[in-house]
C-alpha cells in the first residue's frame, strides 16, 4: 500500500510530520495568555510597587509595552535602567520578569514571575493599558 502524500515522501516521515504538526496544534492553545487572570495576578504581586496610573515604589505601567525603559517623567530610576537603551516589547517585558538583573545589571527591581504562563498573563495585560 502507497503512501497517500504521494512516491516522494516515504510514509514514516508522513507520519511523523502529522504527528508534530497534532502537537503543535494541541499546544498553541495552552500558551495563549490569559487577559483577566493577568490582571488578577499583576494586582497580586506587581501592585504594592506599580500601579496602571500612579507612581508609587515603581513607575506607573499605562503604556509601557512600546515605552523607551526609564523614561517616566518625574520617576527616579536606577542609573542602570536608565542607561539600558531598551523599548518595552512583550518579548523584553518576558526576559525582564523572568530575572531583571539577568537583563539590567544594577536594577533596583529585583521581583520576579518564575511561571512563564504567568509571565505571558501579566504581559497580556499590561499590553492591555494604553
Amino acid at each position: 500500500m502507497g503512501c497517500p502524500a504521494g512516491p516522494g515522501i516515504p510514509h514514516l516521515a508522513m507520519r511523523h510530520l502529522l504527528l508534530i504538526i497534532a502537537a503543535l496544534g494541541l499546544a498553541r492553545p495552552a500558551l495563549a495568555a490569559d487577559l483577566a487572570h493577568g490582571e488578577v495576578l499583576y494586582n497580586a504581586r506587581c501592585g504594592a510597587c506599580h500601579s496602571p496610573d500612579a507612581d508609587r515604589v515603581g513607575p506607573h505601567h499605562r503604556g509601557v509595552v512600546g515605552r523607551v525603559a526609564g523614561t517616566v517623567e518625574g520617576f527616579a530610576y536606577s542609573p542602570a535602567l536608565k542607561a539600558a537603551g531598551l523599548t518595552w516589547t512583550p518579548d523584553l517585558l518576558d526576559r525582564w520578569l523572568t530575572k531583571p538583573a539577568a537583563l539590567v545589571p544594577g536594577t533596583r527591581m529585583v521581583f520576579r514571575v518564575a511561571d512563564p504562563a504567568d509571565r505571558a498573563d501579566i504581559i497580556a495585560y499590561l499590553e492591555s493599558l494604553k
